[in-house]
């Protein structure tokens, strides 16, 4: 069960990335296309909750490396790959989740269209940000492939 809510995980961040990258770009470009930047938004925070999800599914039930961390939480903080799966990685992706609905709700509650969309570029724009950066790369020495089979 690990290996295939992994692979869903995996293939998951693809939509909620190129869903973050459109969502700021419809906020830069929304100048009077509110209803794309909104599309954006909602696909953006939906692929993000359900990833979210999946995301907790793994860190407190199936991962191994979790698991490995809570039995030694001190050991794993000097253990680069596992400090990475077991704070950095979930701690970001949080607040990436956190952002997406902090930005639709101030988006939303913004007084005028402008607003909105600064609102919606700062927010989705710093949670994409996030999401790169926690991301587990290949090449780093936490690393994964960009592609599970």
């Amino acid at each position: 069960m690990y290996t295939t809510v992994l692979f869903i995980h995996s293939w998951l961040r693809w939509v909620a990335l190129v869903a973050g990258v459109g969502a700021t770009l419809a906020a830069i470009a929304g100048s009077g296309d509110s209803a794309r930047a909104d599309r954006w938004g909602l696909a953006f925070v939906t692929s993000l909750d359900l990833q979210m999800l999946i995301g907790l599914l793994l860190y407190f039930v199936l991962s191994p490396f979790t698991k490995v961390a809570m039995q030694d939480f001190g050991a794993a903080m000097k253990d680069p790959g596992l400090r990475f799966f077991a704070v950095e990685h979930v701690t970001m992706m949080l607040a990436a989740v956190i952002l997406v609905h902090v930005g639709r709700v101030l988006a939303r509650k913004a007084a005028s269209p402008a607003a909105r969309r600064t609102r919606m570029f700062v927010c989705f724009g710093l949670a994409t940000i996030l999401m790169i950066v926690a991301i587990p790369w290949p090449g780093v020495a936490h690393g994964r492939p960009l592609f599970r089979v």
